[in-house]
């Protein structure tokens, strides 16, 4: 009996242990990071060892490994570990979900609320070059190094909020949105090359986008001037561009964006805790 009675309570501790930890890394695994919609995680993998989150590959460079989660990403998702070509390990992340701001504008003219059909064609076209771009995966790790505000100001937008103009719903917004006056100095939150900097996007006016390694990428919108050119290997703290008000901006401000690959992070998330 008493020896019944010490083998639940172990099965009781265990099965509490486990609830305590939803997202411990399985063995041949270390990470840490932010299990939530938006959230960036990183870690470390023993040779061998290959990772797919929701049947994507995760890259994994010199040990090294980085995966993040979407703005609507569910509850749970799916992490397979294989070794050595071995059958695969399945682990469910729990995923915390956020809160997002919805905002109703309605009377809005059409005009506003649709671009015209002329531009489409444009649209599409800067759309697939960005994409493109979002699609580099090297082998730098500056996203290892943390992160600092690529400008000074409050913030004016949020990740995630979302409007619905005249009963439709919009694209959510996936940046952080810093306003300031035009001019002001904007700078790169972490180190990388210059992968993408144009003058006038159709959408986002002056655009600079940032490789940091490994799929993470960031993005950095309604610029005034751009101060680097693609190729340029910057680093952490260093001036890239200014603030404007460019492409289909209501005032001068920086929407700075982080991605993993096409997955949305929220930049937020990754500034340091005040």
């Amino acid at each position: 009996m008493k020896r019944w009675l010490a083998a639940g309570l172990l099965v009781l501790l265990a099965g509490a242990a486990q609830a305590a930890e939803p997202n411990r890394a399985p063995a041949g695994l270390t990470w840490q990071g932010d299990f939530s919609q938006g959230g960036l995680v990183t870690g470390e993998a023993e040779p061998g060892i290959l990772i797919k989150l929701n049947e994507r590959i995760v890259p994994v460079r010199n040990g090294r490994f980085v995966f993040g989660f979407g703005r609507d990403e569910p509850a749970s998702v799916a992490l397979t570990v294989t070794r050595d070509g071995a059958k695969g390990e399945l682990v469910m992340l729990r995923i915390a979900p956020q809160k997002y701001d919805i905002q109703r504008i309605d009377g809005l003219p059409p005009a506003q609320v649709t671009p015209p059909p002329a531009v489409l064609e444009r649209i599409k076209r800067e759309n697939e070059m960005i994409a493109a771009a979002r699609q580099r995966s090297s082998a730098m790790q500056d996203f290892l190094q943390g992160w600092i505000w690529p400008a000074k100001g409050p913030v004016s937008g949020v990740y995630g909020s979302q409007r619905i103009l005249n009963g439709e719903p919009r694209t959510p917004h996936y940046g952080l949105d810093i306003a300031a006056p035009v001019g002001s100095p904007v700078v790169a939150p972490a180190a990388g090359e210059v992968v993408l900097a144009e003058k006038d996007i159709y959408f986002t006016g002056g655009t600079i986008l940032i490789d940091h390694g490994m799929g993470i990428n960031s993005a950095y919108s309604h610029l005034q001037t751009l101060t680097v050119k693609v190729g340029q290997r910057v680093k952490q703290g260093e001036q890239i561009g200014t603030v404007g008000a460019t492409g289909r901006a209501t005032g001068p401000h920086l929407d700075w964006r982080v991605n993993w690959f096409d997955v949305r992070l929220d930049p937020q998330r990754l500034l340091p805790k005040e």
